[in-house]
């Protein structure tokens, strides 16, 4: 009797022991955690300046750009020292920021930019960068001027400072000319501080031209760096040119092709090759209503001639002289420059633009390349070959 009581109560402990652990097990079969179960954290946006943080020495030229990964951008801001914005935009996919703005030489720039990922948990970064202190900025310049209305020989003319840049190619990189119809031309250094454009052959005419040097921040070398950009638009007027045969004393106007005029002259002495008027084409350069004609080597003083019209820096120009009279039309006689009666000379100035060709032959003495402007004396092939990207 003893014994079965034993089992019994056996039994009833072993029962008691399995229901116990069942109350402690999930439905699942796993074990029960009084914390629950264990969540994936998101990580944070992340945002990247270029210039890097604390950058120096930065190109004007190069782009800011703020980018984030694991998130979007909410916000970004770009100040200058005076606290400005520069201007910017977010990318439509918010996943970036880039300048739409060249930046100031030896500048600090502040960034902020915020961010969130996809949990909406927010990222802040801040930051900044200098830009670079040239050790000069040359100040270039550009011709024809705005607006101008010039004649089919005239040449697009880019001037530095006394020594130019070294890095020419960088220079012309930075030039552009657009043109209202197709025009063949190019680039030439007629000097080591000016960059010349000219068209294979005359200006069509009525063409409009603009030009557009991107100088500023430009690398000139030596530590010079472009100060500022320069632009100018003009028109090319109708097609008038001058032709010269010295032989003949006679200076011929030909209007888009047709002969429109034809004027008596004396030109330069034929037997003296420093008296002569050179062969070549020049261009109209200057108009005086009295230009100062005096050159003392030869003994003449105060010498004062109306409608003057300068055509090279080499001393030639078209102007009246009555005093000459006697011989215009006739025989060669002056110091270079062509002869005209008052009345031609005055027809053929109200005529004249800046940039009208004159060209010249007959003589017994080309024009030397010292003018200002030589471009025309230049065969097309050598031209292209002064070009710094050649």
């Amino acid at each position: 009797m003893r014994s079965g009581r034993r089992f019994l109560g056996l039994a009833t402990t072993l029962v008691a022991a399995i229901a116990l652990l069942a109350s402690c097990t999930s439905d699942e079969g796993g074990s029960a955690s009084s914390s629950g179960p264990i969540e994936k954290q998101t990580p944070g946006a992340k945002i990247a300046f270029a210039p890097r943080n604390g950058a120096k020495d930065v190109g004007v030229l190069d782009p800011i750009k703020i980018t984030v990964a694991g998130g979007e951008l909410t916000e970004a801001t770009v100040t200058n020292p005076e606290g400005q914005p520069v201007q910017g935009a977010i990318a439509a996919d918010k996943k970036s920021w880039a300048s739409a703005e060249v930046l100031g030489y030896g500048k600090t720039y502040n960034y902020t930019a915020t961010a969130k990922n996809s949990a909406g948990k927010v990222t802040t970064e801040k930051g900044s960068f200098s830009t670079m202190t040239p050790a000069a900025t040359p100040r270039a310049t550009i011709n024809p001027s705005d607006n101008a209305t010039v004649g089919v020989a005239m040449p697009v003319s880019v001037k530095f400072p006394e020594g130019g840049p070294s890095d020419k190619a960088a220079v012309e990189k930075a030039l552009q000319v657009q043109t209202s119809q197709p025009v063949e031309g190019s680039w030439a250094w007629i000097s080591k501080n000016q960059v010349d454009w000219r068209p294979k052959d005359y200006w069509p005419a009525n063409t409009k031209v603009t030009v557009n040097a991107k100088l500023y921040g430009v690398a000139y070398g030596g530590g010079a760096f472009g100060k500022s950009d320069l632009t100018t638009s003009f028109t090319i007027g109708r097609n008038q040119v001058v032709k010269i045969h010295t032989p003949d004393h006679v200076m011929n106007v030909y209007r888009d092709g047709g002969l429109v005029a034809s004027y008596p002259s004396s030109n330069g002495l034929d037997n003296d090759p420093d008296r002569t008027t050179p062969n070549g084409t020049v261009v109209v350069m200057e108009k005086d209503p009295v230009g100062d004609f005096s050159n003392p080597k030869y003994g003449y003083t105060n010498v004062m001639k109306k409608w003057a019209v300068r055509i090279s820096n080499h001393g030639e120009f078209i102007h009246e002289n009555n005093d000459n009279a006697a011989n215009i039309g006739k025989r060669n006689t002056s110091h270079g420059c062509v002869n005209l009666m008052e009345n031609d000379a005055k027809a053929y100035f109200d005529s004249a633009l800046i940039g009208d060709p004159v060209e010249i032959s007959g003589s017994v003495a080309n024009y030397p390349t010292t003018s200002d402007v030589f471009d025309w004396l230049i065969p097309w092939g050598q031209w292209q070959s002064m070009s710094a990207l050649s």
